[in-house]
């Protein structure tokens, strides 16, 4: 994903091809926002797996533990962004000027999401119920502040400093954010004093499911209309394609959680309205989703065939699916269709086969220390 560095000269390269020693300061100046979509794409993982149909004791294990490689790797890569906003601000201040980076802030607040609601779904089998509601109640406030701010300044940005000549799909990871938390909030209404403080915390959920439902509506005809007018993206961010299926999965995904805990909160007119929301708009969006999916399928193996390398992007293989396993849970529950039960566990097979490509070459980048350094010099690339 994009970067500011200059690039890399013969006279720095390092000697007989050994590289120098980088100190841990100097190793996170290249660190952006764009690598909390690796902690996104790991909690998913768990949280999507904790809710197949029929999943088991082994599943629930080995999703736990997912889970907290994810908190571990949130834990790690916060203290190392804060160290760069302290020792790079530079490189800090460049980033949110970037228009291929700046989105990535919404990043975050999906980071802190996704890893508090996983310890609400399958964490709790490690640190007990109480921790995890309260693990989970921290991280919730930050990322749904995080993702409103995000919501409003990254799009403020784009418009007073950005110059921008074509639409992205990296554009949407703002306007997500809420959706992510009007997903994962009703996991914490059940825990809150009945009455008003549950009936409250559901509605905000709903109303950030507009927010964002809307948001995503405005910018999807302007992603389309750049492939359909501008061509393929450049090999390095065609994957970014997949980041569509988030608001589609997610907002499947939160229709069904609103139906899920509406009864015994709200009036049972409305309860009977989620339940048949959930229906009625979790379909049409999942077909559209799986529309999206073949396309977006479609221009990765034309990259690929191209000579399509990894990046950072890679990871917009992983929540954006996860986000349409879970969807595709829900719909399954509320239907009682086999179809979606079956589509579930497609999804997530394709979900932790991306996370595992994914992981081995970030794993790899960082051992061999390419990724800290930041990025190559561009080439050009085929049409």
């Amino acid at each position: 994903m994009a970067s500011l560095a200059p690039p890399r000269t013969a006279r720095s390269a390092p000697a007989h091809g050994v590289r120098p020693l980088r100190s841990p300061a100097r190793s996170v100046r290249h660190l952006g926002p764009n690598w909390y979509a690796a902690v996104m794409g790991t909690a998913i993982v768990a949280t999507a797996g904790v809710g197949l149909p029929g999943a088991g004791p082994g599943t629930r294990t080995v999703c736990a533990a997912v889970w907290a490689l994810s908190l571990a790797m949130l834990l790690v890569l916060l203290a190392a962004r804060a160290v760069h906003w302290i020792r790079h601000r530079d490189q800090a201040r460049a980033h949110l000027l970037d228009p291929a980076m700046a989105p990535f802030y919404g990043c975050l607040s999906m980071a802190l999401l996704a890893v508090g609601g996983g310890a609400m779904l399958v964490g709790r089998d490690w640190i007990g119920l109480p921790a995890a509601v309260a693990l989970d109640g921290v991280l919730f406030g930050a990322g749904t502040l995080v993702g409103l701010a995000a919501a409003v300044a990254v799009p403020y940005l784009m418009v007073v400093h950005h110059r921008i000549e074509s639409a992205s799909p990296v554009w949407l990871l703002p306007v997500v954010a809420p959706m992510v938390s009007a997903a994962l909030g009703p996991l914490l209404v059940p825990h809150l004093p009945a009455g008003q403080a549950q009936e409250t915390l559901l509605i905000l959920c709903w109303a950030m499911f507009g927010v964002s439902l809307l948001a995503t509506l405005v910018m999807l005809p302007l992603v389309f209309g750049r492939l359909v007018t501008g061509g393929p993206l450049p090999l390095a961010l065609t994957p970014t394609l997949f980041l569509v299926l988030g608001p589609l999965g997610q907002s499947t995904t939160a229709a069904n959680k609103f139906a899920d805990v509406a009864p015994g909160v709200l009036p049972a007119s409305y309860a009977r309205g989620f339940a048949s929301f959930a229906v009625l708009y979790g379909v049409p969006v999942m077909g559209f989703a799986l529309l999206w999916l073949a396309l977006a399928g479609a221009m990765v193996l034309r990259a690929r065939r191209q000579g399509m390398g990894f990046a950072m992007t890679f990871w917009a293989f992983t929540f954006p699916v996860g986000t349409c396993v879970t969807g595709a849970e829900g719909l399954a529950q509320h239907t009682g269709l086999a179809v979606f039960r079956w589509l579930a566990f497609g999804l997530y097979a394709l979900l932790v086969g991306a996370w595992l490509l994914a992981g081995a070459h970030t794993l790899r980048g960082l051992v061999s220390g390419a990724l800290p350094a930041g990025p190559a010099p561009a080439r050009a690339e085929p049409r």
